[in-house]
């Protein structure tokens, strides 16, 4: 079942103009990682002014400018995780694990709806989540590598999936239906606005890892279709079979919807380590659960993670390599819902 929590308060205290960036940075998309399990384990708990400080935000507008906003943070709690660490064998670094177990989505019926139909291709070659109808979810290090703006993220834009109509949509009779084996439709769409949060940029230098690497996208123009609402990320235990699913378009098959489902392996307060199999490109993918809305029958879908992609961790001193994706835990909801909603009034329950 989906617990609902009390979020904290994120409030805008005041925003500042900053030097337009250079987008200058290469896109990156699998990123080396210093701080893995035990030393996630090991980083004291944020205090009240660290969090004021990681939680602002840049936001970077379609003409290049862009903005600092430092917030305050009202009634956060700490809410760690607890971990079971599972000991594995080494293995070689790579992002398939065994028998790739990814599934393509060939069919357009299910590739243009709920739920594959709110994956988005981001044009700087990775995955997103549609989250409104006008945001989208990613991972931070597709548009900014800690230092500077990736060079395609000046000229940012979302890709959408649609089928296309022929002979305006009139289908002759005794016309066989026939099943699509090319390579799906994008509708694109130039973003408006972008938000990072400043933790991202301390983060790659190794100080707090990946606990930030995740950005919301304003698109230009809202779309109609259905999107996937944010969940607050549970423990693994809380998980049925500690199991989540994600969908994204990964660089190895091209022009596919690769879909694909498995169990979480660890957990720190801010990241999950699994196997899921996957690729570059499907990098700032939704992480989502299946779950019971509360006193109720009905089963819904929730965004409670972001796919940050392939990281070397330690473990008890070994090198290992997981699959990582970033928690949307109390905090971050505060944060993502805020900058979707514009203030904190929507974002009291999650």
């Amino acid at each position: 079942t989906w617990h609902l929590k009390k979020i904290p308060q994120i409030v805008r205290e005041r925003t500042f103009s900053l030097d337009s960036p250079k987008f200058e940075a290469k896109t990156k998309l699998e990123l080396n990682s210093v701080c893995g399990i035990e030393c996630q384990r090991k980083l004291p708990v944020p205090s009240l002014s660290d969090l004021k400080s990681l939680l602002s935000y840049e936001t970077v507008f379609e003409n290049g400018t862009r903005t600092l906003t430092e917030v305050s943070v009202l009634g956060a709690v700490p809410d760690p995780a607890a971990n079971t660490t599972t000991r594995r064998p080494l293995r070689r670094k790579r992002q398939i694990y065994g028998t790739d177990s990814r599934f393509s989505i060939y069919d357009k019926r299910f590739m243009t709806n709920f739920p594959f139909n709110t994956a988005v291709k981001i044009s700087t070659g990775c995955s997103g989540i549609l989250v409104s109808p006008k945001h989208v979810l990613t991972a931070a290090h597709c548009l900014h590598n800690g230092k500077d703006y990736v060079k395609g993220s000046k000229r940012l834009r979302v890709g959408l999936m649609k089928t296309k109509s022929r002979g305006n949509g009139r289908k002759r009779k005794g016309a066989k239906r026939r099943t699509s084996d090319g390579m799906p439709s994008f509708q694109w769409t130039r973003v408006k606005s972008t938000h990072i949060p400043k933790g991202w940029f301390k983060g790659v230098s190794g100080d707090i890892a990946l606990d930030y690497d995740y950005a919301v996208l304003e698109l230009k123009r809202p779309h109609k279709r259905k999107y996937m609402e944010l969940g607050i990320s549970p423990t693994i235990k809380m998980m049925p079979g500690s199991m989540i699913h994600f969908s994204g378009f990964d660089n190895d098959r091209s022009g596919q919807l690769v879909y694909r489902f498995c169990s979480i392996s660890d957990e720190s307060n801010d990241l999950f380590y699994q196997y899921c199999d996957a690729e570059p490109g499907s990098t700032g993918s939704g992480i989502y659960l299946r779950l019971k809305e509360p006193n109720k029958k009905k089963w819904k879908r929730k965004i409670i993670a972001v796919y940050s992609g392939h990281q070397w961790v330690d473990i008890n001193g070994e090198q290992q390599d997981y699959n990582v994706a970033v928690r949307i835990t109390p905090l971050k909801y505060a944060q993502i819902c805020f900058w979707i909603h514009g203030n904190d009034e929507n974002c009291t329950q999650g």
